[in-house]
Order: structure tokens, then sequence, then C-alpha cells
């Protein structure tokens, strides 16, 4: 039953993620994701085969945290203002936007708890999808800030290192996948991951918001 209220949410914040990337290189000038119509709340454009369909059935299959991603939405650096700055920005702006979303959901989490007009059962039903809400969003922003392709961390590396460095460091882009299954199948991801993941839920908790 849980995975009825998990899904929903999980969608969303990665829809979200997508949006937030395609929304700040439209800011920057570039208009490819407008053309393509992903700046869209409906999920289904931006269904990825492997990260919003197989990777949920992976995580629920080797019990680790359930996580997604959407299909990448498309960027045209060309059309940027500042070329590589913007692109930097446009990439860091998903897991930003998991951050804030992670940020929102602890607040509506502490206000959930001071009232319940609709009774106690919707209130703790909606107080576990909050925590859902915060803990996955962290989740999805430390996981796609690991300097790994396609995932943002690697394109915010790529964008920062010497030229000389950044080839040989992008070359590793054709095994992304597999090193990212590799991770997940080892839980590898557990230090790289998980563990930001919960100290950042402990601030949290230490600021009163959630807990």
């Amino acid at each position: 039953m849980e995975w009825i209220i998990q899904l929903p949410i999980l969608f969303f914040s990665v829809v979200i993620h997508e949006m937030a990337h395609g929304l700040t290189a439209w800011t920057k000038g570039d208009d490819t994701a407008e053309q393509a119509g992903r700046l869209t709340l409906n999920p289904i454009p931006h269904i990825d085969p492997f990260g919003t369909v197989f990777l949920p059935i992976l995580c629920f299959i080797l019990r680790i945290p359930m996580f997604a991603w959407a299909k990448p939405v498309p960027i045209n650096p060309t059309k940027m203002r500042h070329g590589r700055r913007d692109v930097l920005q446009v990439s860091l702006a998903g897991p930003i936007a998991n951050l804030v979303l992670a940020l929102i959901a602890a607040i509506i989490f502490k206000i959930s708890t001071i009232f319940a007009p609709w009774g106690d059962t919707f209130q703790q039903t909606l107080m576990n999808a909050l925590i859902f809400a915060v803990s996955i969003n962290l989740f999805l922003a430390f996981f796609n800030l690991l300097p790994i392709h396609p995932l943002d961390g690697a394109i915010v590396l790529s964008g920062i290192l010497p030229k000389a460095w950044r080839i040989s460091y992008d070359r590793h882009a054709r095994y992304g996948m597999y090193i990212l299954i590799f991770l997940m199948m080892t839980h590898l991801l557990y230090p790289l991951v998980v563990v930001p993941s919960q100290f950042a839920m402990s601030l949290l908790s230490r600021i009163g918001l959630i807990g």
C-alpha cells in the first residue's frame, strides 16, 4: 500500500527535477526543452524506460531505497548566452529543485504536527507521505550529484575540469549506466548517497522541522 502513495511523490519529484533543468535553460535563452514539450507537469513526456520504469522495479527487488529518474531534458548550449557557465547552472538546477522540495515537505510536515483538521488517521498518512517526500528528494539530490555520466554531477565536474582532463574524464560516459547498476547491486550507493541523505535528515530534525 505504501507504493500507492510513494510512486506519485517519486514521479512528481523527478518531473520537477527535469522541469528545473528546462526552465533554467529557458531563462538562459535556450528554448529546446520548451519546443520538445518538456516544460510540463504531465509525467508522460518525461518517462524514461530505464530510469522511470526499470529502476524502481530493480530497487524493489534489491530492497534498496526506491528512486528513479526521468528522461533527460534536451538542452542546446549553443543557444545559451554564457556558454559553459550557463550549462553548469542548468545542471545544478535539478538537484537544487529536489533540495527545495525536501525543505518544503519538511515545513509542511512541521505544520501537520500542529494541526490535524481531518483526523488522526489522515494526519498520520500525510506525515508518512511527507517524510518520504523529504527523504526521496534528498536522495535524488545527492544521487544526481554523483560525478558519473549521465548524472548532473558528471556534467558539473566536466564543466569545471581543464580541457585535457575533461576529455579523459568524459570517456567513461558510455559506461555510466553500467557503473550505476554496479553501485546499486553492490550497495555502494549507501555511503555515497544514503549517508549524506541521512545526515541532511538529521539536520532537519535538529532544527525541529521533522522527527
